[in-house]
């Protein structure tokens, strides 16, 4: 079965939307994860705490999680920081 998207893993990363996790003091140890960033194509990646299993049972109608798919949780402060580098269309 085809889907209309499919993730590119070749696109390379190209700029982080918002501000590290160091700068937003979601770590101490260094610049590990969370983190989000935009890809080449424009698509965007997310990097966080990994939870599909927490959630899987427990998902809103209409949400679905794929074989191929994680449901992975960043800082709020991290998404609010990224708003500015996402675009309205």
């Amino acid at each position: 079965m085809s889907r209309p998207w499919e993730a590119d893993p070749s696109a390379r990363l190209v700029r982080r939307l918002g501000k590290s996790a160091l700068e937003l003091g979601a770590t101490s140890a260094g610049p590990t994860c969370p983190d989000v960033w935009e890809l080449e194509n424009g698509d965007i990646a997310v990097i966080g705490r990994e939870h599909t299993a927490d959630y899987m049972g427990r998902l809103p109608d209409g949400v679905a999680i794929g074989s191929d798919e994680r449901l992975v949780i960043i800082p709020r402060s991290m998404l609010i920081a990224a708003k500015p580098d996402i675009p309205d269309a």
